[in-house]
């Protein structure tokens, strides 16, 4: 269509130079406040993300809900093992040419698609199409500002590259009939209950979390740990790393995890990630456990359990429970949102932008939370269809306003690199866990003073 073919308004790009804010640095491409005259010919949106339940669930709701207004599209969701999510999508950005309309990105993924200019400039869409008030300013920010804003926060005079379509955080998973219907209240009780389980029912192991040196994995379980107590990742303001990541209260935290819950884990758990918790949890052989809500809905399946035969009877020794506080009470945030491709064809940047105000109305929010999503309007994740839809959603809805994200900027693949890196080797034996700490600070200094950039924030 022609009207198609004038969607982008404009895209400039200029030098980058040492000192200058990101966000001055890179005029991504603009979608358009209107969405332009749709195609009436079949076609096909693609989408790119890593493979788990949401990826197959989003697919399927997608092809029965948006068809009832679109006929002629097909909704396709390529996925890809997690550990190479983030390269399958930015080698076909380098490349100037992708075989997906919407990116799927994590939080901080924003900033490096947008000073590399892969992902279309949303702001004027969404201020004509977006109800931006439905939305806990956090969680519109942290899935699509740029830069990114301070937790719980959002700046209003910040453009928008993306929209959410995946809210997530860790639950804290319990076995009610080894420790008891109530769960830890504190991190501290939590390590205690979980040794004392083990100790109690040989075979059975305190804890299971994710320590694998890939994605985010390890270096999530860390910097979960150093939020609750009392850490920081970093000052972004100064971007300074060393001195902050590893000072007293970060020191702490990574004796905490090393010394104390490592050896709660079960042999050769040194990699484990999303699918090996669940197991563990889904066989029995873990008191207490930490993962994604949006990858927990497995457990209540009794196809995959050995817990019980039916979802009430595997309830009736499951529970879950918001993370427990500590010297604070920080929750890491998941979860992500949809981009559009810079280099997606005319029809497809179109067809893409209609498909993202189709999926922000309450109603399909709604609809989408009852399919298994996890929503980001206020609306939907207080809403029946949500709450009920898993008993793990109070949970999401009740840790919201604890979140906090990673270093939200250009550098994130290679900072949280060096963490999973680090972490891995301390929960694994190779590094002493003072010393993987104060390398994992050496070393993300130093790719943020070569980068010789500004901007960003996150924390």
């Amino acid at each position: 269509m022609a009207a198609a073919a004038m969607l982008l308004v404009g895209a400039t790009m200029t030098a980058c130079s040492g000192g200058e804010d990101d966000a001055a640095q890179v005029s991504a491409p603009k979608a358009p406040a209107t969405i332009p005259e749709l195609t009436t010919d079949p076609v096909t949106l693609s989408f790119v993300w890593f493979e788990w339940p949401p990826a197959q669930a989003l697919e399927k709701f997608a092809n029965e809900e948006y068809k009832k207004v679109r006929p002629n599209a097909t909704i396709k969701v390529n996925t890809v093992p997690n550990a190479n999510w983030h390269d399958a999508m930015f080698t076909q950005f380098a490349a100037r040419k992708t075989d997906f309309d919407i990116a799927i990105l994590d939080s901080q993924h924003i900033g490096e698609a947008v000073t590399n200019g892969n992902i279309l400039d949303l702001t004027d869409f969404v201020k004509k199409n977006i109800d931006v008030n439905a939305y806990d300013p956090y969680l519109l920010a942290a899935y699509g500002q740029f830069p990114q804003a301070e937790t719980g926060k959002r700046d209003e005079n910040a453009s928008l590259y993306g929209l959410p379509l995946l809210g997530d955080t860790w639950t804290m998973i319990y076995r009610k009939d080894l420790i008891g219907d109530q769960p830890p209240q504190t991190w501290d009780e939590m390590i205690s209950a979980a040794q004392k389980c083990q100790t109690d029912h040989p075979g059975v192991s305190g804890l299971a979390f994710h320590q694998a040196n890939g994605s985010d994995a390890a270096a999530v379980t860390y910097n979960t740990v150093n939020g609750v107590y009392g850490g920081n990742l970093w000052d972004a303001k100064a971007k300074k790393i060393e001195g902050v990541l590893n000072d007293a209260a970060g020191q702490e935290a990574m004796d905490v995890l090393v010394n104390k819950m490592k050896p709660l884990t079960a042999k050769g758990s040194g990699n484990w990630f999303i699918d090996e918790v669940n197991a563990a949890v889904a066989q029995g052989k873990a008191c207490i456990a930490f993962n994604w809500i949006a990858a927990s809905g497995g457990l209540l399946d009794p196809k995959q359990s050995t817990l019980g035969k039916s979802k009430e009877e595997i309830l009736g020794k499951l529970g879950f429970a918001t993370l427990p506080k500590q010297k604070t009470d920080l929750v890491p945030l998941g979860g992500m949102g949809m981009h559009v491709s810079a280099y997606s064809p005319a029809a497809n940047q179109a067809e893409a932008l209609n498909f993202m105000k189709w999926f922000e109305q309450a109603d399909v929010q709604k609809k989408w939370a009852a399919a298994g999503g996890v929503p980001s309007r206020t609306d939907a994740i207080q809403s029946p269809e949500f709450l009920n839809a898993g008993p793990f959603n109070q949970v999401y809805a009740d840790s919201v306003p604890r979140m906090r994200d990673m270093w939200n900027v250009p550098q994130y693949a290679r900072l949280v690199d060096i963490e999973n890196t680090g972490v891995n080797a301390a929960l694994n034996g190779a590094k002493k866990p003072s010393d993987a700490l104060n390398d994992i600070a050496r070393e993300q200094q130093a790719v943020l003073d070569s980068s010789g950039k500004k901007g960003g924030g996150g924390l």
